[in-house]
């Protein structure tokens, strides 16, 4: 995990150190940057695996490629082997390294083999070319902008672009860029034909959830460093701890994070959940004035106004900050709801081919919402979020589970079939807990609400609504959004902001 900028021209060392400290906090272990031609490359680095030798940009031997990379390639293990049987040679310990390597064997092709979530960038200075990519999910981020001479600019996060220039865009997941090519989509999420749903009893499917999701959570505690879980107390998180729980090596411990206001439904659902499965637990108790003091820097590092995302994000920056004082890593159960009809608006969606489509529909608009939230408040801290339930394999295999299985009603409750894969793994009254909201569980929102009340007057609430050029429809989002265009002034990063909206 780290932090990239990439220019396909020569800048000055001056304007890429400025760059780089506006993302120092993804990286805090190790930054450098380095020229390859007419390239300039910097990255920001994280240690998370191959500690002692993953520095980056990496270089192949004749210098004549460069690659900076983010996130982590959970099949590396598997593509080094394959190339070095191919007589490929590694020189780093590093899982990005296999980016590098896999170009120079397979080309572009490299991208669709990698598992993981990622942003690169790799010069090929020997071809005159490069090519950057993003993850199908976007679980990492990625943005570009272009310079007067037409040159691009590639960076993890808004601020870093807007040192040289007005215009940003968000990189799309699930695509590559080359110059030659443009924009291509290498994968995307599409429904299921009912043809290729799965056909089996209920029993089986259930086998397959639980089968699968321990894949998905086993991958994800590779690390050279500690991993640790965010728990809420509530499902997703739950089942994620759980299991990792099991799969984790017998000798290492595992610590949980939960945060919230005194006496928040949170901590007490936490705790039950960290006694039953055997977790070493620490929650923090924030107070409404630790709230309100911590929102400007929140909305600064989510680089979004839209209440939803803020209003969840602040437990989420809480809770961040305890994980870092002991880990490096955490778990963390985005992607639940969206696979398994998890909202509400879904119950009400009675045309199974309906659902079907709107799970597919949510689940590509998380790259800036859900997942930029976890990403940018987790990485505010120097600490790498993981998402077991986005699992290329897990998502494929959620999504061909016909969606009446996904429904409930008045008898059943919501994820039902999700629930019922995992009876042997929590206690009931764990399992079947109902669902609470990031900013509701966690005791955030009537604060948030009372503090936009006291801080937006009708009178400047009517001149916000009148001069901005986005719709703002309360005072709530008045108040974000004003902070917002504190740092982000700019109208292009309004076209950057994700909106949490139903069908």
């Amino acid at each position: 995990m780290c932090g990239i900028i990439a220019v396909t021209q020569a800048i000055s060392n001056e304007k890429m150190e400025k760059m780089m400290d506006e993302i120092e906090h993804r990286g805090p272990d190790e930054g450098d940057q380095a020229h390859l031609n007419r390239f300039h490359f910097a990255h920001q680095r994280l240690s998370i695996v191959g500690v002692e030798d993953g520095k980056q940009p990496i270089f192949d031997e004749n210098d004549t490629k460069a690659l900076v990379c983010n996130g982590e390639i959970y099949n590396y293990e598997m593509l080094k082997k394959e190339l070095e049987n191919k007589n490929t040679t590694f020189t780093t310990a590093s899982d990005s390294e296999v980016v590098l390597r896999g170009y120079e064997k397979w080309g572009l092709q490299a991208i669709q083999k990698l598992d993981g979530m990622f942003a690169f960038v790799l010069a090929d200075t020997k071809n005159n070319t490069y090519v950057a990519a993003r993850d199908t999910l976007g679980i990492k981020p990625l943005y570009y902008g272009e310079l007067e001479d037409g040159s691009l600019i590639f960076a993890s996060e808004l601020k870093s672009i807007y040192a040289l220039t007005d215009q940003v865009d968000e990189f799309p997941p699930g695509y590559y860029y080359t110059p030659d090519d443009g924009f291509v989509c290498y994968r995307m999420i599409e429904p299921v034909k009912k043809q290729d749903q799965l056909k089996m009893d209920r029993n089986d499917l259930l086998a397959g959830i639980r089968h699968h999701l321990q894949t998905a959570v086993k991958k994800r505690m590779m690390a050279d460093v500690p991993v640790g879980v965010l728990l809420s107390g509530g499902l997703d998180s739950s089942l994620i701890s759980a299991i990792a729980m099991q799969v984790k090596e017998q000798r290492e411990p595992l610590h949980s994070f939960c945060v919230g206001f005194e006496g928040s439904p949170d901590l007490k659902a936490a705790r039950d959940v960290a006694d039953a499965i055997g977790t070493i637990h620490h929650e923090y108790v924030y107070t409404k004035e630790e709230l309100i003091e911590a929102l400007p820097k929140v909305i600064y590092h989510l680089e979004s106004y839209d209440p939803s995302l803020v209003r969840s994000a602040i437990p989420c920056y809480f809770v961040s900050q305890l994980a870092s004082r002991y880990v490096k890593v955490v778990l963390s159960g985005e992607g639940a709801d969206e696979l398994f009809s998890g909202y509400d608006y879904l119950q009400q969606i009675n045309d199974t081919e309906k659902l079907s489509k709107e799970l597919v529909r949510i689940i590509n608009t998380l790259h800036n919402i859900n997942l930029q939230r976890l990403d940018r408040m987790s990485m505010a801290h120097s600490l790498e979020g993981r998402v077991p339930f986005l699992d290329l394999d897990f998502v494929k295999y959620a999504l061909k589970i016909p969606a009446q299985y996904k429904q409930s009603n008045d008898d059943l409750m919501e994820k039902a079939i999700l629930r019922e894969s995992f009876t042997e793994t929590l206690p009931e009254h764990i399992l079947w807990r109902k669902k609470a909201e990031f900013s509701e569980g966690s005791g955030a929102l009537d604060i948030l609400e009372a503090y936009a009340e006291e801080e937006i007057d009708d009178v400047l609430f009517k001149q916000t609504v009148e001069k901005a050029p986005v719709p703002i429809r309360s005072k709530q989002e008045c108040l974000y959004y004003l902070l917002f265009r504190q740092d982000y002034g700019h109208d292009s990063a309004l076209d950057t902001v994700g909106h949490w909206a139903t069908s």
